[in-house]
């Protein structure tokens, strides 16, 4: 048998001090973030091409926000009773999943009439995601109108999400109440949160729409919300004479690599999904140019 030498010695220790370590450094580094796009950056597109797509360029999800135009879930015929299951059976074929429903409801309203109108309309969508194996439907907070009480109406926003819960409690369903409109610092979501204080209910991040308003850094808003972070809505604009213009992620003013860094290192789990807001905005890019670029975009920021 030859003799080591000092370098082999050291060599073969260093590898075997490594091998524990090996399975867990391996699985961090192959470790992808999962996709998906909301389709209000396609509203044109039929379902067969929105399907296509994400299976095409690498996403995992989709996030269902209208079709064709239709943003009641429930009058669209690939969700109707004798269309559902070959909806399904498309997205198994493609191994992709509905990861959210985006709903309309807004749970700020005070008039009776009102209230109930969102609040069974936000019920629709938890029955047809229960039929979707959905785990997310979408509610907005959404308003801190003048002319109610301040206190009040986050009290609304709560109980809103609370009867929602409850109607969802022997589904699995959840609810999430996505940074929108007025309610969008990290205190007044995370006082909702705290007091809806149920698990079927959470929060959607939507990283611009927090920033372009309060410009609470990312970092700090992780850091007290993330229990409740279920879900990321990704965007990225420019702020343009008073307007803001959206653009492809990583040419704009949002802090992406500041809140993808902390979400990276908090070991966020859900979907980072791309809300191109096209059926809003006619004037940006197409989708057939913006939704295949973006799963190489993000994968830039996980390196």
């Amino acid at each position: 048998m030859k003799p080591y030498s000092r370098r082999q010695f050291f060599k073969q220790v260093v590898g075997l001090v490594a091998i524990p370590f090996a399975g867990p450094l391996f699985e961090l580094a192959k470790r992808k973030p999962l996709l998906s796009f909301s389709t209000l950056g396609c509203p044109d597109w039929s379902f067969e091409t929105i399907v296509k797509c994400a299976a095409e360029n690498g996403y995992q999800g989709i996030e269902i926000r209208g079709l064709k135009g239709e943003l009641d879930l429930s009058k669209c015929p690939e969700f109707s009773p004798t269309g559902i299951n070959s909806t399904k059976k498309m997205l198994e074929d493609k191994s992709l999943k509905i990861i959210g429903l985006g709903s309309s409801a807004k749970m700020h309203h005070a008039a009776p009439a009102e209230r109930q109108k969102n609040l069974d309309e936000a019920k629709r969508f938890i029955e047809l995601a229960q039929k979707l194996d959905c785990p997310y439907v979408r509610v907005f907070p959404d308003d801190l109108p003048k002319d109610q009480d301040r206190e009040a109406t986050i009290q609304l926003i709560i109980q809103g999400l609370q009867a929602l819960a409850a109607f969802a409690k022997n589904t699995k369903v959840n609810i999430l109440l996505e940074s929108h409109g007025q309610v969008v610092s990290k205190d007044l979501l995370y006082q909702i949160m705290k007091g809806a204080n149920d698990p079927k209910v959470g929060l959607i991040w939507d990283i611009w729409n927090m920033w372009s308003v309060t410009k609470e850094p990312p970092q700090e808003v992780y850091a007290q919300l993330k229990p409740y972070i279920r879900h990321i809505h990704v965007k990225d604009a420019k702020t343009l004479d008073g307007k803001v213009r959206y653009v492809p992620i990583g040419q704009g003013e949002c802090p992406l690599t500041e809140a993808l860094t902390a979400l990276k290192k908090g070991a966020f789990k859900g979907y980072y999904s791309f809300e191109w807001e096209k059926m809003w905005h006619s004037e940006i890019e197409e989708p057939e140019v913006v939704l295949p670029e973006y799963p190489g975009l993000m994968r830039g920021y996980f390196k």
